[in-house]
């Protein structure tokens, strides 16, 4: 089935994280961050690169003294992805990154000190070409702040943030992106709907303290999507309570449904029921687990009998639709051959990987993979 998006991306200006470009008509970036002890140099690095092979655009790497400075700069020599440096209060540790081949530097000025603290920062950002991050959080608004509004509001958000814009702009530096998080769904939605108004720089979306792996992803899903299809957004990172991989994954995934991106495969599958010809909640699990290796971007519909299957079918370049005694696989739209239940999740992977490495080798549009019920 194919429908044209109906999202019209803000306008917003183009920064460089390394070779990664965020903003503009770039495509919207995923990020995490990493949680090892960012000295521990070995661990940080195993952790950055199942992060890659997730699939992750951007990492932030915490760096909160100036031994994790130096060991943020073994850590850049051994990995390929970006890396932006979270550095708050201590500007001397933003200038020691900076001479160690940081991507951007996560700062707020405010908390840095003097102007003279801030300047030097932005100086070497500016030497250097490295963009800042921008970044306000509902849990730590400044004091003043919290007695004004007397409690974290949408509008008191926007009222740090700008304050931090405002130092920027005194220094003629614009090479930054922003984001505005609390771990409240409508607080979020409303304060990036505010900022996106004031300023055309990317922005960077996220909801804070999100939760724990399923919660945390419904209320991501839910604040980001809204976000998303209003055209707001230029990166993300979902904020969760488990494995920083699983970040990579819902990102993705969040991106995938409102056709942002592109990368990998999609997963459509009934919830399955009495009419089910196969194990359906199985044979998903089972190939998004086996097939996690493959960028190539594939639909795959998992479709449990003949009432929607075939249906499904016609609309992908690959397709599963149950029936007895045999199941039926579909490719380009038409019938290919059966399948018995023994065989069926060993079969669809050779399948699905033999259409994708012909997609590569022939650099076709994104192909459609259905298996139906």
């Amino acid at each position: 089935m194919h429908f044209e998006s109906p999202i019209k991306r803000r306008k917003s200006r183009k920064i460089m994280v390394g070779d990664v470009p965020v903003g503009g008509d770039a495509p919207i970036t995923v990020q995490t961050m990493t949680n090892t002890e960012t000295c521990d140099v070995a661990a940080t690095v195993g952790q950055i690169r199942r992060m890659e092979e997730a699939g992750v655009d951007i990492v932030r790497v915490s760096v909160p003294s100036l031994e994790a400075a130096d060991a943020f700069g073994e850590i850049r020599k051994q990995v390929n992805v970006p890396l932006v440096a979270d550095i708050h209060f201590d500007y001397r540790i933003a200038l020691a990154v900076a001479e160690k081949g940081v991507d951007c530097l996560r700062i707020n000025p405010g908390n840095i000190g003097r102007e003279d603290r801030i300047r030097a920062v932005v100086d070497a950002a500016v030497d250097k070409n490295i963009p800042l991050r921008i970044g306000v959080n509902a849990g730590s608004l400044e004091k003043d702040l919290q007695k004004k509004y007397g409690e974290p509001t949408p509008a008191a958000l926007v009222e740090s943030a700008m304050r931090h814009v405002d130092i920027l702009d005194r220094m003629n530096f614009q090479n930054f992106k922003l984001s505005l998080k609390a771990s409240n769904v409508f607080m979020t939605v409303a304060a990036y709907r505010l900022i996106a108004e004031q300023i055309e720089q990317p922005l960077h979306l996220g909801v804070t303290e999100a939760g724990g792996l399923r919660s945390g992803t419904v209320k991501s899903a839910i604040a980001l999507g809204a976000l998303l299809m209003e055209g707001i957004g230029d990166t993300l990172r979902i904020s969760l309570a488990a494995d920083p991989v699983e970040e990579v994954k819902v990102g993705f995934d969040i991106l995938k449904s409102l056709g942002l991106r592109t990368k990998g495969i999609n997963f459509i599958a009934c919830p399955s029921c009495s009419r089910q010809n196969f194990d359906v909640i199985t044979t998903v699990n089972a190939l998004e687990s086996r097939l996690e290796d493959i960028k190539t971007p594939l639909d795959v519909a998992i479709i449990g009998c003949v009432v929607n299957g075939p249906g499904e079918a016609k609309e992908a370049h690959i397709g599963l639709t149950g029936g007895s005694p045999h199941n039926l696989i579909f490719r380009g739209g038409k019938p290919s051959h059966k399948v018995d239940n023994a065989e069926l999740i060993d079969e669809l992977e050779q399948v699905i990987r033999k259409r994708a490495a012909e997609v590569d080798s022939e650099s076709e549009a994104p192909v459609k993979i259905t298996l139906g019920l």
